[in-house]
């Protein structure tokens, strides 16, 4: 009887707290309200100078024409500030399209003194991208590599701050393999597309079971981004 008893003083116990919990939940904003709140807080970046002006005129232009656009706003304007701040020098980049996302990066390059190195596959996105780095006056701080990056990032020497992954998702494991190593310890690995389309497994794997990374993923309520810190 004592068994019994104790048995449904538990029960009564466990119902109450999921019960609180149930409350607790529903008082939440549910999370795609969360994710919409935080998009409307932001307004569009304002240049302060005019060189950067120039810069976000150009990017206004491509991201309005939408043509081969490789990131949002919102994931472009992370670059520039994953880039800034960490005064990156040197920047690799794996799919380069029509230089949307690279110009974002070029934003904190030019700042930073730095240097981009992109890889694109495709001639007509190559090409579009080199006009439109050419237009922000941008130019001059990028190299762009036609080619398949595969093969192309063998021949880089590090030591690299910051390497963006946007290009053949399947391929992600094969460019952190030949990549990370050169990351600087503190450096940083971001790759796009880490929520739609759904990404590579063992890409994930790779960057959240490795103790000489830390990873933290955002803005996964659209294409989503993986940030990943080389820690050694």
């Amino acid at each position: 009887m004592k068994d019994r008893k104790e048995f449904k003083q538990g029960r009564r116990t466990a119902l109450r707290a999921s019960l609180a919990l149930g409350a607790a939940a529903a008082a939440l904003p549910a999370a795609p309200a969360m994710a919409q709140r935080g998009r409307t807080l932001e307004r569009a970046p304002l240049g302060a100078t005019a060189e950067e002006k120039r810069v976000l005129s150009v990017l206004d232009d491509v991201y309005r024409n939408h043509r081969y656009l490789s990131v949002p706003e919102e994931d472009g304007r992370l670059l520039r500030l994953l880039a800034d701040s960490a005064g990156a020098k040197q920047v690799v980049e794996v799919g380069t399209s029509t230089g949307y996302s690279g110009l974002w990066l070029l934003l904190a390059l030019a700042r930073t003194g730095g240097r981009l190195t992109t890889y694109e596959v495709d001639r007509g996105r190559h090409d579009m991208a080199r006009h439109n780095f050419e237009r922000a006056g941008l130019l001059g701080h990028a190299t762009l590599v036609l080619g398949d990056a595969h093969a192309e990032v063998t021949k880089l020497k590090g030591p690299l701050d910051l390497v963006f992954l946007d290009a053949d998702k399947e391929g992600y494991p094969d460019y952190l393999q030949k990549l990370a190593p050169l990351v600087r310890p503190g450096g940083l690995i971001v790759a796009h597309n880490m929520a739609s389309p759904p990404p590579d497994p063992r890409y994930v794997e790779a960057v959240t079971t490795n103790p000489a990374y830390d990873t933290v993923f955002l803005n996964m309520h659209a294409a989503g981004v993986g940030v990943t810190l080389k820690k050694r």
